[in-house]
Formats: structure tokens, sequence, C-alpha cells
């Protein structure tokens, strides 16, 4: 009897220990209702109509409308697909819609977004959590961040305080207030999953990445951290069906509102400039230019008249630090000169011949303009190397296409060796080989005989008018 009330006794004592367990993580789990009701009378439902250009009915080549009775089941038919004599279609009918999300920074009411929410809009509508309704303009909207910036006609609106997305920590808590599917001011949470993220054509935006759950509708809507600040706007998910699968992207709210600013002050958005491009370093790069592991941003072009050419970058420098800022992949380049001011000077350490070495550059100004060089002409005479791939000198409108004044070797055929497996392929140029310019492709044979005994070396080639650095692997690996 004894033993029986020790087990019922342990029993009660483990079943309250448990009970305990579960309060405490309870209570450990942040509660979100204050802020919630603080800050989601600054947040904002957004809809968008664009009008539709109506075409124009014609009938089928030697079709005739048959002419039939009104009463006719098949004469609405015919009429509504066929009659070129339709009216138009009835104002605020048959208007394409689009559902958002945004935000008050100010109280006299310029309200943030995203770009792609009031794109190419006729009009906009602006719904406050108090059911206020606004006909909204559009300040200035910027593509290349996914930023916009649009302004109703009220004062006195209640305001979002900003806060820092940089002193943000991987595991923190956050909270987002959109209008997912048009259902207004829905509150999701979540953990942040990663800074910096970079996606592919976002060039200028180092993403917050967190696990909130965002869904169509929360575009434009608000970050918070647990002090009720805003440090993102919400802006893309990666999704195989449409829908949230866990992985949600906010645009860092310092950006947010540089591009804001300068949207609002001027009408568009500058940005930062070197006047190179680069590409990432990977295990086989790292190899060929001696670095212990892959890191920084490996220039595989510099712009002619750049600040790069200026500061005297040269291609195959690899960049390992910004401002004293680590670059450990090329992806983090682009928005830290992106977001540095105009005429700046900034430092740079880099890797050159095996070597590191500090220079100053002067900040430009990104173009606007974007060029492209056309398709290659292959020529006739060919060099065949023991790489296993073919190449020729190029002509002349071979260099005109591809904006190239002097040296080069235009490869024309790629056969089974070390040229196939390290990726080139049949109207690649080589520029460099091994760190040295190539000048003709009797000029790339000679190098690539004296590079007899190394392991691999870095080939710079022109690919349809991108250059890219590739790793040449000169011997199997065993």
């Amino acid at each position: 009897m004894q033993k029986h009330n020790h087990i019922r006794l342990a029993s009660m004592l483990f079943l309250l220990g448990a009970l305990f367990t579960l309060q405490s993580a309870a209570n450990s789990l942040p509660d979100f209702t204050a802020l919630s009701e603080a800050n989601s009378p600054t947040v904002v439902n957004i809809s968008t109509r664009q009008k539709p250009s109506t075409p124009k009915r014609h009938t089928p080549k030697g079709f005739e409308i048959p002419n039939l009775p009104e009463n006719s089941p098949f004469h609405e038919f015919f009429r509504h697909f066929f009659d070129d004599n339709l009216p138009d279609i009835p104002e605020g009918r048959g208007h394409s819609q689009s559902l958002g999300s945004g935000f008050i920074i100010s109280s006299d009411g310029y309200i943030l977004t995203n770009h792609h929410v009031v794109d190419e809009a006729d009009e906009i509508e602006v719904r406050l959590n108090d059911r206020r309704y606004y006909e909204a303009e559009v300040i200035g909207s910027d593509k290349a961040s996914d930023v916009a910036l649009i302004k109703i006609d009220a004062d006195d609106l209640p305001v979002v305080r900003t806060g820092s997305s940089t002193n943000l920590k991987v595991g923190e808590w956050v909270l987002a207030i959109g209008s997912p599917f048009g259902f207004d001011y829905s509150v999701t949470a979540g953990i942040v999953s990663a800074k910096g993220r970079s996606l592919p054509s976002e060039n200028y935006v180092p993403f917050i990445q967190t696990d909130v759950a965002i869904n169509p509708g929360n575009s434009g809507g608000p970050l918070f951290n647990m002090n009720g600040e805003v440090i993102g706007i919400n802006s893309q998910i990666y999704s195989r069906t449409g829908g949230f699968m866990g992985l949600s992207f906010a645009i860092p709210i310092e950006l947010a509102i540089n591009v804001a600013d300068q949207l609002r002050d001027k009408g568009s958005v500058s940005r930062g400039y070197l006047g190179v491009l680069i590409q990432n370093v990977d295990r086989n790069l790292a190899e060929s230019f001696g670095l212990a592991q892959p890191t920084g941003a490996l220039v595989s072009q510099v712009m002619d008249d750049s600040p790069a050419e200026e500061a005297g970058l040269q291609p195959g420098d690899i960049i390992l630090s910004f401002n004293q800022q680590k670059i450990n992949n090329s992806s983090e380049l682009p928005p830290l000169v992106g977001i540095s001011r105009i005429h700046a000077e900034a430092r740079l350490e880099i890797l050159r011949h095996g070597e590191k070495r500090e220079m100053k550059i002067r900040i430009g100004e990104l173009p606007n303009e974007n060029g492209a060089a056309p398709a290659m002409k292959k020529p006739a005479i060919e060099h065949v190397n023991k790489l296993g791939f073919n190449v020729t000198d190029l002509d002349a409108e071979t260099r005109e296409q591809n904006k190239l004044q002097t040296g080069g070797a235009l490869i024309t055929q790629v056969k089974p060796g070390a040229g196939r497996r390290a990726g080139l392929r049949s109207g690649d140029i080589i520029q460099m080989y091994d760190g040295q310019p190539v000048a003709s492709a009797q000029d790339l044979e000679d190098k690539v005989a004296a590079s007899d005994g190394k392991k691999s070396v870095a080939v710079l080639i022109l690919r349809q008018g991108e250059p890219m650095f590739i790793a040449l692997r000169l011997t199997e690996k065993s």
C-alpha cells in the first residue's frame, strides 16, 4: 500500500512539474497585443485600379453575324463578342484591381509602400484603420528597391516610429501588420531568419529574411520589432504555390527611408557607382587566386571612364572589404556601394596577385542606361591547344561587336578536356589567362604552355558581352 502511495505521489509531482514547465514556457512567449493595438492605426490598406485597354472586336475573316431574332438565345452571345458597335465598358466595371498595404511616416499624409503595389495604377485608394477613405497620389516610385512614396490629403495622422535594422539580431521576434488576401489589419509574428539576403535581380537590397506569415496583400506593410518600431517593409515571399511557405523578405527601413527622402526631394533616386562588373569567388577560383577560402567580390571588368578605372582597379582584383566592412559574397558589395554618398571617398581592401593592398576610390553616380553586346561571328583560322578547346584571333567585326580594341582569343570549339570541365563554351572570348592579358590566340598558346605544373589557373572570359572568371583546372582531381 505504501508503495502505491509513493507511485501516486511521484506521478502527481511529475504532472505538476510538466504543468509548471508548460506555464513557464507560455509566460516566456512574447505578448503582441499592446504592440498590435498601438500600431494598427499607422497601417493602411491600399487598393489600386488600372483601366483596361478595350480592344476593338472584329469578326473572323469571312464570317458574318447571323441575323438572329432578339429573343434567340444566341443573339446576345454574338452581339457581345463580335459587334464592333458595342458601347464602351461602363466606368467602374472591367477594371483590374490589386490590394496591398502601407504605413504612415508623416502626420501630413506621406505613406511608404512597395513599388509593385502602385506600379501602373490609374487610381489609388487608401483606407485608414478608422475606415476613412482617401485618394492617393504617387510622389515617386523606385523599381530597383521596390519602394514607393505616396501621399493623401490629410492632417494629424498617427505615425510609425522607425527603428534600426542594423541592430536587428537573427532569432529576434518581429511582427507584421497588413491585408493578406484583403483581410484588413491581420497580425502575424515570427522571428528573423537571416539578414543581408540577396535575391535574384535585386542588386541593391540586403533583405531581412523572416518566417513571419506573409501573403499577397501584405506587400508594402510594416515589419515591427518588439519595441514597436518599424525595421522593414514586407516585400516578397519565396513560394512554390503562391502562398506562404516560411520564407518572407523585408526591405530594411534605413534603405527605404533613404529612397523615400530622395523621391520626395527630387523625384528620383541616385545610387553609388564604382564601375565594375563582379562575380562570386567559388572554391576553385579561390584556389586559383591563392585564397585560403572563398571570399570577396572578384572584378571581371572595369568600365571606361569610371571611378574604378580612375582609382586603378583591374580585372582579377578581389575586393575583400568596402569601408572596413568585410565582403564575404559578391552580392554584399552592390548594396553598400548603392547607399554610399555620391562623390564621397571610400576605402577598399583588395587582393591583387596574391598580395593584399588598400586603395581609395571616389564614389560616382550610377548611370541609368545598360548596354549589351551583340552576338559574335566565328572567324575561320583556328589554333588548337592541349586543354581541349580551339581558339582564333578576333576579326574587326567581332571586336566592334564586343567593344574590344585589342587582344583576346575567340573559342571556336570545345572538346573533352580541361576547358569542357571548366564550362568553357564556343563563342567565349578569353581576355586573361593566369592573371596576364591575352594578346592573341598564339599568345594564349604560349601562356598555356608556360603554365605546366600548375593545378589550376583563373581565366577571364567575355560571354555574350558579360565578363566572368572561370577556374581552369589543369590536372584532374585525384
